[in-house]
């Protein structure tokens, strides 16, 4: 046991000397390392959780433990752990334990950590962090922080492009942008890709293929593994298209729909996927309407797509997800997509409690008359049937305003928009 955490250690330093670039998002509270609340780090494996933590911690003495450890796994006993700790870091005043999730019982041992005062900064790639039975168990003693790969702003600064004020911007500088978005929009904003893009689809690869056998098929004992990849080759192909469970039992020839739902779970809980939700103002019909999913990085469907050329319409509208729930809304729960009474489709509507507070479209390019046509009147309807007046159509490089039906859209380059949280570009505040 010894060891094995003077091994981490080691490694732990080694991290923790890696050229480090901030995260702009999520915005922290000033006490949340001398918070006695335990700081709990999720989101997808390779994302920047480690190295987030570490950075916090780096004026700290702190004790670190990595559950991604398999000797450390097989050979743990608290009391042993405990008192390890103790002579590898004298005095220590935190406590990081990594990867927790591979911990078979973990919960317990956290809370008898935390009542007997520790400070504790978790980190975990599993989304049953965020369960409403984990939620219980830990009755609120805990601050939640979730990592994604790289936002777009986050991307530019890593290849230190200059964000100027929104008017600043010329036709160089948003050239320059739009080269980036290129990029972005394909291969993505896992961290360690950028920094040799001629391996991002290996190294994607590789991992999506490590997430899928670790941390589901073996985690969950999947009995019909083939199955699982099927369904994982299917949700990367068809992103953003809607899906019902039963058309999808049948398609893929599971043995029931329980099993598909159970299944399609398991790759969510890993922050593979996500799944969005028709907004109904029924439950029970919205429970049996089409889903739609969308994939936790395009860089993803780059590397394991079986599709000849990219839809890039369908990438934009991934992005557009991805920072939606970067900003903080819930599928299901503050985020939905929308079939009007004729049937016009809405990509996502946002609300703040009961209150829906915008309409979003995505088209990639609306030059086409009848294209234009379709997505203005697909949101004049959606406008009047939900009483909502702000929508926003988020195109690739087009900016102006159109009104239909009474409504005015505001239409915007998705550039723009995915920099509208960022400090630098706007100081208008938090948008949608």
């Amino acid at each position: 046991m010894r060891n094995v955490i003077l091994q981490q250690k080691e490694e732990k330093e080694l991290l923790a000397g890696i050229p480090y670039q901030p995260r702009l998002s999520p915005r922290i509270p000033a006490d949340f390392l001398t918070s006695g609340l335990i700081k709990l780090i999720t989101g997808p494996r390779r994302s920047g959780k480690s190295v987030f933590a570490l950075q916090f911690l780096k004026d700290q003495n702190y004790a670190y433990l990595n559950f991604d450890d398999d000797k450390l796994i097989k050979t743990f006993q608290e009391d042993e752990v405990t008192k390890v700790l103790q002579e590898v870091y004298p005095g220590y005043t935190h406590l990081f334990l990594d990867e927790i999730q591979n911990l078979s019982g973990w919960e317990l041992w956290v809370n008898k950590l935390h009542r007997r005062g520790v400070n504790l900064i978790i980190t975990g790639s599993n989304a049953r962090l965020l369960s409403k039975e984990m939620a219980t168990f830990l009755t609120g003693r805990y601050l939640l922080i979730e990592i994604l790969p790289f936002s777009f702003a986050e991307f530019l600064n890593f290849f230190k492009m200059e964000i100027p004020d929104e008017t600043s911007i010329t036709p160089l500088i948003a050239g320059q942008i739009i080269q980036f978005m290129n990029d972005y929009l394909v291969m993505g904003g896992f961290p360690e890709t950028l920094q040799a893009r001629s391996v991002t689809k290996n190294y994607l690869s590789s991992l999506f293929d490590s997430i899928l056998l670790k941390d589901v098929a073996n985690r969950f004992q999947i009995r019909q593994p083939r199955k699982l990849y099927e369904l994982s080759q299917y949700l990367l192909s068809n992103y953003c298209n809607p899906f019902t469970f039963t058309q999808l039992t049948q398609s893929l020839d599971f043995n029931s729909v329980t099993t598909l739902q159970k299944y399609t779970g398991f790759l969510s809980e890993p922050y593979l996927f996500f799944t969005l939700p028709r907004y109904m103002l029924k439950v029970k019909s919205q429970q049996k309407s089409a889903q739609k999913g969308y994939v936790v990085d395009t860089g993803f469907v780059y590397a394991k797509s079986f599709e000849l050329s990219q839809n890039r319409g369908r990438l934009l509208e991934n992005l557009v997800f991805i920072e939606l729930i970067r900003r903080n809304f819930k599928p299901g729960l503050d985020l939905f997509y929308y079939r009007t009474n004729n049937d016009r489709e809405v990509d996502f509507i946002c609300r703040k409690g009961h209150q829906i507070v915008q309409l979003v479209q995505v088209c990639f390019d609306l030059s086409d008359p009848k294209t234009f046509k379709r997505e203005m009147s697909a949101l004049g309807e959606a406008a009047k049937e939900l009483s909502c007046d702000d929508l926003l159509i988020l195109t690739w490089d087009q900016e102006f305003s159109r009104e239909e039906n009474g409504y005015t859209a505001s239409i915007r380059p998705v550039w723009k928009w995915l920099l509208d949280e960022s400090p630098e570009f706007s100081a208008r505040g938090q948008r949608f």
